[in-house]
């Protein structure tokens, strides 16, 4: 029988390098979190997409 983890967003968003690619975790209201593999290009990517969205002081 598996173990039973608690199913949980509590906890900070975070970012591991794992092999050749990233592994993003993204806690979401009503627990759990959002669990994401992108590469290196991506992460540049999501990286220009998210400053775009910043607004500028």
């Amino acid at each position: 029988m598996a173990a039973m983890k608690p199913r949980t967003g509590d906890g900070p968003m975070e970012v591991v390098k794992e092999g050749r690619s990233y592994v993003m975790r993204v806690p979401l209201e009503g627990g759990g979190r959002l669990v994401v593999e992108i590469t290196a290009d991506e992460v540049k990517q999501l990286g220009d997409a998210l400053h775009a969205a910043l607004p500028q002081s």
